[in-house]
């Protein structure tokens, strides 16, 4: 499941990093377990605990950091 199909069920503070962290393609292992508790979903992870974004994610968390910041404006 990607970051997209799960935005709405990520806590506030989750979503304000990945608005904070739009370039980021690989998620730290800290970030990784919040989504986990949160939503129930098991994203992929490797040995380290971290998970790689897709290209989709990638493109959806600009999108929504660029909406965040014309609100800001």
């Amino acid at each position: 499941m990607g970051i997209e199909e799960l935005w709405d069920r990520l806590e506030p503070e989750t979503r304000q990093w990945f608005v904070n962290n739009p370039g980021c393609r690989i998620l730290p292992r800290a970030v990784v377990a919040t989504i986990d508790k949160t939503t129930g979903a098991q994203l992929e992870e490797d040995r380290h605990g971290e998970s790689v974004l897709s290209p989709s994610d990638c493109e959806f968390i600009r999108t929504a950091a660029d909406l965040a910041e014309r609100r800001r404006v």
